[in-house]
C-alpha cells in the first residue's frame, strides 16, 4: 500500500507540473486547469488511502461543504469579481493550513516527543497561514469595496506596530518550540499572526493590489509546504512548493513591471489617494471630447489601431463588443493589436482572461515591452478604462508617486482616444497627464455603450 500511495503521488505531481505548463496560454489554459485538477483529485485519494486515516464522516462532511460552497461560487462569479474571489479562495487555503497547525499542536500535546523540525515547520505554517488568511480577507474587502481602497495607516506608528506584532508571533513560536504546551500560547500566536496580516495589507493602496494578491498566494503555498513537512505529507510539500515558487516568481515580475520593490509595497505603497480632477495642482485644465461617430471615422481611415484595455473595460463587460469592433476594422484591412500591461486590472493576467473569453486571437495580444516600440507607427490608440498604466507622469514627473513605473507609451501614437466615464483618477489616486495631451480626445460614457455606438457607426461607413 505504501508503494501504491507513492506511485499515486508521483502521478499527481506530474499532472500538477504538466497542468501548470498549460496555463502559459489561453488556448491551453482550460485543459491545463483540468489536468491539474485531476492531479489534485489523485493526491486526495492517495492521502485518504494512508494507513490510520479515520474520521470518515468528518472528511465527507468537509468535502460536501466545500463542493456546495465552492462550485456555485466559482460558476456564478462575474469576471470583474474574479480578483476578489481569487483573494478569498487563496485566503481560505492559508486559513486551512493555520487550523491544521493548531490541530497538530493539540494532538501532539504541544509537539511533545516530536522532532524539532516538526515543531518548527508547523509553527512557521501557523504564522504564515494566518497572515495569508487575514491579509487575503483585507485584500478581498478592498477589491470588493467593503473597505476603502485608500491606504489605511497608523502614520509613524505603522512600522513599529508591524514589527511589534511580528516579534510577538515569533516569541510565542519560540516559547512553544521550547516546550510550552499551554493552548493559549498557540491561540496567541495565531491571533498575533492574524493581526500582522491585517496591519500589513491595510496600508497598501489599490494600485498595488495585483502584487499583494500574488504575494499572499505565494505565502499560502509556502505555509502548505511547511505543513506538509511537519505531517510528512508529500502531496502538501510538492503542491505547496509549486504554488510558493510560481507565486514568488510572478510577484517579482509584477513588482519589476511597476518599478517597485516588494519591501516597499509591503511597507505601504501608493494607490487610493485622493486626486484633484482636472489637474494635480488644483487648476482646471481643458480636455477635448469626441463622439462615437468621429471616433469611428478616425479609426476607419487608420492603418493601425491599438486597443489598450483596463479595468474600465472589465467593469463594463465590454470585451465582446470590443472584439466585434476589431473584426469590422480588420475587414477594412486595418491592423488591430491589443496592448497588455502586466498590472492592468486587479489581478495578474486579468486583461488576457477577459480578451480570451471574447475569442481575441492570442497573437494579437502584445505585452508592454513588445508593443511600446510600435506606438510610434500607430495611427489610433484606443484606451478603454486604463489609467495609471498609460500615465506619462511616470516618465516625466519625478514628484509623481508612480515615477519610474514602466507604462504603455500610448502618447507616442499619432492620435489617442480615451473611453472613460469621467475624469476620476485610477488606483494610484493621481491625475493622468495623458488626458490633457493635445493628441488625446475623450469619449465619455460607459465603455460597452460607447464601443457599441462605434460599432454601429463603423457598420454605416
Amino acid at each position: 500500500m505504501t508503494t501504491f500511495i507513492a506511485v499515486l503521488y508521483i502521478i499527481s505531481f506530474a499532472l500538477f507540473i504538466y497542468g501548470l505548463m498549460g496555463l502559459t496560454g489561453p488556448r491551453t489554459a482550460v485543459r491545463g486547469n483540468w489536468i491539474a485538477a485531476v492531479g489534485m483529485a489523485i493526491a486526495v485519494i492517495a492521502t485518504l488511502l494512508t494507513p490510520g486515516m479515520s474520521n470518515w464522516l468528518l472528511i465527507a462532511l468537509g468535502v460536501a461543504i466545500g463542493v456546495v460552497v465552492g462550485v456555485p461560487s466559482a460558476r456564478k462569479v462575474k469576471m470583474t469579481a474574479m480578483p476578489q474571489m481569487v483573494a478569498l479562495f487563496n485566503g481560505v487555503g492559508g486559513g486551512a493550513v493555520a487550523l491544521i497547525a493548531w490541530v497538530e499542536f493539540r494532538t501532539t500535546d504541544g509537539y511533545a516527543h516530536e522532532p524539532a523540525y516538526v515543531a518548527i515547520a508547523s509553527l512557521f505554517a501557523a504564522i504564515v497561514g494566518s497572515v495569508s488568511f487575514w491579509g487575503s480577507n483585507i485584500a478581498f474587502g478592498k477589491l470588493q469595496e467593503l473597505i476603502s481602497g485608500r491606504p489605511i495607516t497608523l502614520g509613524k506608528l505603522q512600522q513599529p506596530v508591524n514589527a511589534l506584532v511580528l516579534i510577538a508571533a515569533i516569541v510565542l513560536a519560540v516559547v512553544i518550540a521550547a516546550g510550552g504546551d499551554a493552548e493559549l500560547l498557540m491561540i496567541g500566536l495565531l491571533v498575533a499572526a492574524g493581526v500582522l496580516g491585517v496591519v500589513v495589507v491595510l496600508p497598501i493602496g489599490g494600485a498595488d493590489m495585483p502584487v499583494v494578491i500574488s504575494l499572499l498566494n505565494a505565502l499560502t503555498g509556502l505555509s502548505a509546504a511547511a505543513m506538509g513537512l511537519a505531517l510528512d505529507n508529500t502531496a502538501l510539500i510538492v503542491a505547496g512548493m509549486i504554488v510558493g515558487a510560481s507565486g514568488s516568481i510572478l510577484t517579482n515580475l509584477m513588482a519589476k513591471a511597476m518599478n517597485r520593490s516588494i519591501p516597499a509595497i509591503v511597507a505601504g505603497g501608493f494607490g487610493g489617494g485622493t486626486a484633484v480632477a482636472g489637474g494635480g495642482s488644483g487648476e482646471v485644465r481643458p480636455v477635448r471630447s469626441t463622439s462615437a461617430s468621429d471616433t469611428a471615422i478616425q479609426m476607419a481611415y487608420a492603418n493601425k489601431v491599438v486597443v489598450v484595455p483596463g479595468y474600465g473595460m472589465a467593469v463594463a463587460q465590454a470585451q465582446h463588443v470590443v472584439r466585434e469592433m476589431a473584426k469590422l476594422l480588420e475587414a477594412k484591412g486595418i491592423t488591430v493589436a491589443y496592448a497588455i500591461h502586466p498590472v492592468a486590472g486587479r489581478m495578474p493576467g486579468h486583461m488576457n482572461v477577459l480578451l480570451a473569453e471574447a475569442d481575441v486571437p492570442y497573437e494579437q495580444l502584445k505585452e508592454m515591452d513588445e508593443i511600446n516600440s510600435e506606438f510610434a507607427q500607430t495611427d489610433v490608440a484606443l484606451v478603454i478604462g486604463a489609467n495609471d498604466v498609460t500615465n506619462p507622469a511616470a516618465e516625466t514627473d519625478p514628484g509623481s508617486p508612480i515615477y519610474g513605473m514602466p507604462i504603455l507609451k500610448v502618447n507616442h501614437s499619432r492620435s489617442v482616444i480615451v473611453l472613460k466615464r469621467g475624469m476620476s483618477s485610477g488606483f494610484a489616486g493621481i491625475d493622468n497627464e495623458l488626458f490633457y495631451d493635445a493628441k488625446t480626445s475623450m469619449l465619455f460614457g460607459d465603455a460597452k455603450s460607447s464601443v457599441g455606438e462605434i460599432v454601429e457607426e463603423l457598420k454605416a461607413l
